[in-house]
């Protein structure tokens, strides 16, 4: 079976429209003493600092096929990061550029668009003193002018950072004219960012939308399934733990999800 191609639209001069992804990422551990929450927080600083950004936003670059004009990087004191990068359009070296509704690449494979805009990241590490619990938030945008959506870069970094929570706002804004000064609003079909979403992404995680299509607003939510304890204890050996440490601290892990997924305080 030959599959059909979408007809491309033909512009009167550049596409105007501006696509934008936006998320938060947010890793959770626990950390029961204080040294171990400092220890968190350096690691974290290390891991995800101004250089290591630099690095993913780069393949950020490459996915979407931009040039990347300009980089100014930060690691800040006491803790946290952030990187902007100004990226341009530069022609598609495979001809095959498309804002189909299907999953982009994994870290393991790059493909190469794009237009004058920006790449930002900023990391928030955070600890509570009381209740062990550490969290780790990174905020993500990709913003674009051009052919491809940025939602072709969501499977690349979701699987970059360690993500128990991912929320995904994205939104079209603007608007472009045909040769026959018909207004378009939005130049690609979309009815769920989870379309871009890859299987094994999907099978990993409760998500939830709201959308707005009336706008070009299209929200989702991304909640972890399951996960095991032992990966969210901080310099801390699951052994030791008794049977009741155990049962309370992932239900004090699921809670935490929980209360970040739905965006309120659980009673």
């Amino acid at each position: 079976m030959t599959k059909k191609l979408n007809k491309k639209l033909k512009l009167h001069g550049f596409n105007n429209l501006t696509k934008t992804l936006s998320f938060n990422i947010y890793d959770i551990c626990y950390t029961h003493t204080a040294g171990q929450r400092r220890t968190y927080i350096e690691y974290i600083d290390e891991e995800y600092n101004a250089a290591r950004l630099t690095r993913i936003l780069t393949e950020v670059a490459q996915i979407i096929g931009a040039n990347i004009l300009n980089i100014a990087r930060q690691d800040y004191d006491p803790q946290g990061a952030s990187v902007t990068m100004l990226i341009a359009e530069e022609p598609s070296a495979s001809g095959k550029l498309s804002n189909s509704a299907a999953p982009g690449p994994l870290p393991d494979t790059v493909i190469t668009h794009l237009d004058k805009s920006h790449l930002t990241v900023h990391t928030y590490p955070e600890s509570h003193p009381h209740n062990g619990i550490s969290t780790f938030r990174v905020d993500i945008d990709v913003s674009t002018c051009g052919l491809v959506s940025p939602l072709k870069a969501l499977n690349y970094l979701i699987h970059s950072f360690e993500s128990d929570i991912v929320i995904v706002d994205y939104r079209v804004r603007g608007f472009t004219r045909n040769v026959r000064g018909r207004k378009h609003f939005i130049d690609h079909k979309i009815n769920s960012i989870q379309n871009y979403l890859a299987k094994d992404t999907k099978a990993r995680y409760e998500m939830i939308d709201v959308n707005v299509y009336q706008e070009n607003i299209f929200h989702t939510k991304m909640m972890l399934k399951d996960f095991d304890l032992d990966n969210y204890l901080f310099d801390t050996d699951g052994k030791d733990l008794t049977r009741t440490e155990h049962k309370r601290l992932h239900k004090q892990i699921k809670r935490e999800m929980l209360e970040i997924f739905y965006g309120r305080n659980l009673p």
